[in-house]
């Protein structure tokens, strides 16, 4: 009963984010204009335009980014036991939107396809690059460790990106959109396809939990349970994978949501991993979409992109999870 009475914020949390995207922006929209646009669809009424076209796309984008990326950093922080871990961080999305950067400029293209196609390998030889660095195989990861290993990666790849457009100037166009996340355009994304993927992450990650919990226990303590430590990690490497690849396809680099979602699921599962992960899609979303809202009111009629506020918000989790951590943790 308790673990369903700690659900409610989590129900209350989604409907503000709904309601606000849905209803606040340029144009505010009211509970009765969206309920006509929803059961009596008029195209010649601006309001229903405005709302069909345009807010459920961003809404729908939000959905899916948000549980791709607040999914995979509880994954991270289950997998390394590093409560900095994040996809934003540690080069994950660095590598999703690099790839998805340069393909874009040598094939000469940027669509829905291509940007679906490159984001996964590009996020897949990050999280890789960063997990060796890191020390992921020959012990057990540190946090600052691997916070230096993601910055390092993260700054290679951004460093690249800049060049690419100093030296192309039509590089530029490519380049605002992924400097910084998004939830706009969610009508040219492939939304079905990604959201598709992130349920198979989400399954993944579901069948992964048990075992990343007996990870945590250690790698020999692990091997004597009949637990492949190897197999796990690259279990959890390609749950990562899928979802930090969907979400960056869909929105860009967002930073800092996958900081975010893991200690308030924690505190709404009470510890146990499975649990977290069942409601980590739901609060992930959440404030990515509340962000999102927050972004578009605070210089109205001008939008501060989603990305940014993500890292308004992360930017002081971040000070105060490191400031937290004890000095053993630290390695």
């Amino acid at each position: 009963m308790g673990a369903v009475l700690r659900l409610w914020p989590v129900a209350l949390l989604m409907l503000a984010a709904v309601a606000l995207t849905l209803g606040v922006g340029v144009r505010d929209l009211s509970a009765g204009a969206i309920w006509r646009a929803l059961t009596a669809w008029d195209p010649t009424d601006p309001a229903q335009v405005v709302l069909v076209e345009i807010r459920l796309p961003r809404l729908a984008t939000g959905l899916v980014a948000g549980a791709a990326l607040g999914l995979a950093g509880c994954v991270m922080q289950a997998l390394t036991r590093n409560p900095l871990a994040d996809p934003g961080l540690l080069g994950v999305n660095a590598g999703a939107a690099f790839a998805v950067v340069t393909g874009a400029l040598i094939i000469g293209g940027s669509g829905a396809g291509l940007t679906a196609i490159l984001a996964f390998p590009g996020a897949a030889l990050a999280a890789a690059a960063v997990f060796l660095l890191g020390g992921g195989l020959r012990g057990e990861p540190g946090p600052v460790r691997l916070t230096l290993a993601g910055v390092a990666v993260s700054a290679l790849l951004y460093s690249i990106v800049n060049a690419l457009v100093l030296i192309r100037g039509d590089a530029l166009e490519v380049f605002r959109f992924w400097v910084a996340g998004t939830l706009a355009q969610g009508l040219q994304k492939p939304l079905a396809e990604m959201g598709l993927v992130v349920l198979a992450g989400w399954l993944l990650t579901l069948w992964l939990a048990p075992l990343l919990e007996l990870l945590a226990l250690g790698r020999d303590l692990a091997r004597g349970l009949g637990t492949n430590p190897l197999r796990v990690q690259g279990g959890a490497l390609l749950a990562v994978t899928l979802l930090s690849g969907a979400g960056v396809a869909i929105a860009g680099p967002i930073a800092f949501l996958g900081l975010i979602v893991p200690p308030v699921t924690r505190r709404l599962a009470g510890g146990d991993l499975r649990r977290e992960l069942m409601v980590a899609p739901f609060v992930g979303a959440s404030i990515l979409l509340l962000a999102d809202g927050a972004g578009r009111l605070i210089l109205a009629p001008a939008e501060v992109r989603v990305g940014v506020m993500t890292a308004i918000l992360g930017g002081p989790v971040f000070v105060w999870i490191a400031r937290s951590l004890r000095p053993g943790e630290a390695r």
